[in-house]
């Protein structure tokens, strides 16, 4: 293994489902439903190093956000990633990028919730600007931070 597994958000204009069709790599799209974007989650393969959840928040613009935690029900899981390295990557890439350890609320949290005990901690939530709050040298600041 040395594989690395995009996600985004089904909806033609949500930018995280966009923006990882243009990454290049290995990508799946979850659906915009509580029940769908469990099952969605349930078929993805479980032979990835690590896993890139990218949500889209109406708050930002020209930077990114990582998520530390994801709560559900009164239990808690946390990236087993190296946050900091990844921070760091984006930074270098030339995007404000800060790391939450407050979990967010609604489907992101839900998706990130299942894809870290899935995944036994090897996945992380980033948030980015919405399409509205975004351009073309963002998604090209992400893919730098990336290395694609």
């Amino acid at each position: 293994m040395n594989s690395t597994l995009l996600i985004g958000f089904k909806g033609k204009n949500n930018l995280s489902g966009v923006m990882v069709k243009d990454l290049g790599r290995e990508y799946c799209l979850l659906t915009n439903s509580f029940s769908g974007l469990k099952k969605d989650i349930d078929t993805i393969g479980g032979a990835y190093d690590r896993v890139i959840l990218f949500g889209a928040d109406k708050t930002l613009a020209d930077e990114v956000r990582i998520e530390s935690i994801a709560e559900k029900d009164g239990a808690r899981y946390t990236s087993a990633l190296d946050l900091n390295r990844i921070a760091e990557a984006f930074r270098k890439a030339g995007l404000e990028t800060k790391v939450s350890e407050i979990p967010t609320a609604y489907f992101c949290n839900e998706a990130y919730w299942h894809l870290l005990r899935k995944f036994s901690g090897r996945a992380v939530l980033i948030h980015i600007p919405t399409k509205k709050n975004a351009d073309e040298l963002l998604i090209r600041k992400v893919q730098q931070a990336l290395h694609v």
